[in-house]
């Protein structure tokens, strides 16, 4: 539920709505299957696939939607350019861990692009224009929250990943970079992460008029991730997922 409108306001309140909002976002059902151990933990991450497309399309999202080097005098869309810059080359990681995890099977083009566009994955797909819509031409201070919702987002599913990859790395010996601690270390939940920074961000006062529509872009962001989280979830159970072991992942 939104807040109510109050007389004045500032960014601290859209940052107090996230928070609000990702703790409703932890209790998804997709991390209760991620805990239980009676699952094998490469079935837990059996979702792998389903997420490709926007994964490869986040760092197109952070180079051509998010960031914006014309505005050189707006301070929130500078920190925003600068979080792109942090975030548009993640998906070198996500490559290096679908075929560490035995992702990487043989497919022709067509049925690659058949996968890619299909019915499994639909969600994965309107995340990233559902974001462009969002965000494209935005005020700053909305793609702010629209970046800082999809951060607390992505700290709640990184930090459920990094316990399953642990299991996985105690098993293969194998790290995993995407879905583990390494990229958790990054995803700390904020785009900005100078705690000045952060204290600047959050006291810039806001209008009535700036607020509402801050904060239902962020509703609208938990709710996109919400239904993907499920996707997910329905991926991951209807397609078993053979417990083999990929060789060294050089290739990417």
């Amino acid at each position: 539920m939104i807040p109510p409108t109050i007389e004045f306001a500032s960014f601290q309140d859209v940052l107090d709505f996230i928070e609000t909002k990702k703790a409703e976002f932890a209790q998804a059902p997709l991390f209760q299957f991620m805990q239980d151990s009676s699952i094998s933990p490469l079935q837990r991450l059996g979702f792998s696939p389903c997420i490709a497309h926007f994964i490869m399309s986040f760092g197109d999202l952070n180079k051509y939607v998010f960031r914006d080097e014309t505005s050189n005098f707006d301070l929130v869309q500078n920190a925003i350019n600068e979080h792109t810059y942090e975030d548009d080359h993640h998906w070198h990681w996500f490559l290096r861990d679908l075929q560490v995890l035995g992702f990487d099977r043989p497919k022709s083009f067509v049925d690659t692009l058949r996968f890619l566009w299909g019915n499994d994955t639909c969600i994965t797909r309107q995340l990233s224009y559902q974001l462009s819509a969002y965000t494209l031409n935005a005020d700053p201070i909305v793609k702010m929250a629209a970046i800082e919702a999809i951060e607390a987002t992505g700290n709640i599913l990184f930090s459920h990943t990094t316990r399953v990859a642990q299991e996985l790395q105690s098993i293969t010996q194998q790290e995993y970079i995407y879905f583990g601690k390494f990229h958790l270390t990054v995803e700390t939940g904020h785009a900005i992460r100078d705690d000045n920074s952060e204290l600047k961000l959050a006291s810039i006062p806001l209008s009535l008029e700036m607020r509402q529509l801050a904060l239902d872009v962020v509703n609208d962001v938990f709710d996109l991730f919400t239904a993907w989280l499920n996707e997910m979830l329905i991926y991951a159970k209807l397609h078993p997922v053979q417990n083999w072991l990929s060789p060294t992942p050089d290739r990417v």
